[in-house]
């Protein structure tokens, strides 16, 4: 690929993540493995909260590049939280996240775990950086590449203040 192609490419990714810059209320949820958590256990990293389903293909092919978003950073500056948006249950999921090597917390959807705003389609990944905003929302698959680079970008324009 050449270098041309690659930076319009990561720009258009940048580009689909809509800025939303609201205040994230503070989600709770329980994940597969039973553990009660808080959006806010996370704050100081950034959030990558996705909305799929086992049954959606575009889900399915952002799984990877998810999973390796989350092993490069979850130890430092962000993490991947799943939320499986369907009725199915918890010993099937469960099955599914092993076979699919699905490292990163995944979260059953139920009638009390609230959205951080609408899903329109899945995938629907919203983006919430280290102070706990909502600052960007993409519906349809994203890549480690573009989450990178968005954060990148957001990083590069606090420092130079605009």
């Amino acid at each position: 690929m050449t270098k041309m192609k690659r930076i319009t490419g990561i720009a258009a990714l940048v580009i689909l993540f809509a800025p939303l810059w609201v205040q994230a209320t503070d989600v709770s949820f329980t994940d597969l493995q039973g553990r009660e958590q808080k959006l806010s256990d996370y704050t100081g990293k950034w959030v990558v909260v996705n909305y799929w389903a086992t049954w959606c293909p575009p889900c399915l092919d952002e799984i990877p590049d998810l999973v390796d978003f989350h092993e490069r950073h979850k130890d430092s500056d962000a993490v991947v939280l799943g939320f499986n948006m369907e009725e199915i249950n918890r010993k099937q999921l469960a099955r599914f996240v092993d076979e699919n090597f699905v490292s990163y917390p995944v979260i059953p959807m139920d009638d009390d775990t609230p959205l951080l705003g609408s899903v329109p389609g899945l995938p629907t990944t919203y983006l919430v950086g280290p102070d706990g905003k909502i600052v960007a929302r993409k519906v349809g698959p994203v890549s480690a590449d573009g989450i990178e680079a968005y954060i990148n970008k957001s990083m590069a324009e606090s420092k130079s203040g605009q």
